[in-house]
């Protein structure tokens, strides 16, 4: 179907055209069932906004930067490929930044001086300090995304890593496990994401009665599978080894599962495995891997959102931290299955 209409969503879906361009704008005075069943139509009939008037009109690019770390990680790329999904709804385009986590590139991204024609950025931080940060030039809007603690006039959207990691070790804890290990151990002011689910896995010792153990708290140069290997196979070296194991990302996971059975032990007979971030291969692993999903699609969306809000909105209120969903995903690894 060409040339699809505003109005043709709104007569489609049963709405007033009002209620459509709220569900395109993003904005929250409509209930979840009709902007579900607005979002469904848009698909169905293909609908994108006009884009090329709005630009005329307001003289921007309809163009946004996304900036993230490490592109190659599959936890960023699922995020990019949410972040893409969420800005054609509202008829823009995205220019995807790897910085490599140096602060430089990250700065000089977070100020708009990589692509003259963007509309602004949504940034994950990881090496870029709060006081340059906040110091930045130019006046581009810009969102953060991830766990980094910045007190800077910026919208921030995040989950709740606290009481998400409280869980995942929670789930173990209910398992009967008791000697639950945590890898993904980082210090430094780059490592917030490390600190908030360390607290999390302590949080969840302390409520279950179980004393924390610092030999089995590892840490990790990066959350890549060789170093999950690696602090696996130091964990299996203990005169007491764990009978279960917390790791801060998926990837990490994947490295201790490789580890284990390497070792000829099981997984999770022997050791169960608790990962974060439910990326694609997690569901495919043998086993399969328990893990934290966050709800990448609501923190694409609702990033997308808040930075198009800045641009759109002449009241700029103080900044927001918005927070997304998660859950924790039971499967193989931790010794069952949830459907």
């Amino acid at each position: 179907m060409t040339g699809v209409r505003l109005k043709d969503v709104a007569e489609q879906a049963g709405v007033s055209m009002k209620t459509v361009s709220n569900v395109v704008k993003g904005r929250s005075n409509v209930s979840e069932a009709t902007r579900q069943r607005v979002l469904r139509t848009i698909d169905e009939l293909g609908y994108r906004p006009n884009a090329s008037a709005r630009h005329l009109r307001t003289g921007r690019s309809g163009i946004i930067a996304l900036a993230v770390p490490e592109l190659d990680a599959p936890y960023f790329a699922e995020l990019a490929a949410a972040v893409i999904a969420a800005a054609r709804t509202r008829g823009c385009t995205v220019l995807i930044e790897d910085t490599g986590g140096d602060p430089s590139e990250e700065l000089r991204i977070a100020s708009g001086l990589s692509q003259p024609l963007i509309d602004g950025v949504l940034l994950s931080p990881l090496g870029l300090d709060q006081a340059a940060l906040a110091s930045r030039p130019g006046r581009i809007p810009l969102v953060l995304l991830g766990e980094r603690d910045y007190d800077v006039a910026a919208d921030h959207v995040l989950i709740d890593n606290v009481a998400a990691a409280r869980e995942a070790t929670a789930h173990l804890l209910a398992l009967g496990r008791r000697r639950v290990a945590a890898i993904g151990v980082q210090r430094g002011p780059a490592s917030a994401t490390a600190h908030q689910r360390m607290r999390g896995y302590q949080e969840a010792l302390f409520a279950a009665g179980v004393p924390f153990d610092p030999s089995l708290s590892v840490e990790v140069a990066a959350y890549r599978r060789p170093d999950g290997a690696r602090a696996m196979e130091a964990l299996l070296a203990l005169q007491d080894p764990p009978d279960a194991v917390f790791c801060f990302n998926d990837l990490l996971a994947t490295g201790a599962v490789r580890a284990v059975v390497d070792r000829g032990l099981s997984v999770p007979r022997d050791v169960a495995v608790v990962g974060f971030d439910d990326v694609g291969e997690t569901r495919y692993s043998v086993p399969s891997l328990t893990t934290i999903a966050p709800d990448k699609e609501q923190l694409a969306r609702l990033a997308v959102n808040a930075l198009l809000s800045r641009l759109d909105d002449e009241d700029q209120g103080p900044p927001a931290v918005l927070r997304a969903d998660f859950r924790l995903v039971v499967r193989e690894s931790s010794g069952a299955v949830d459907h």
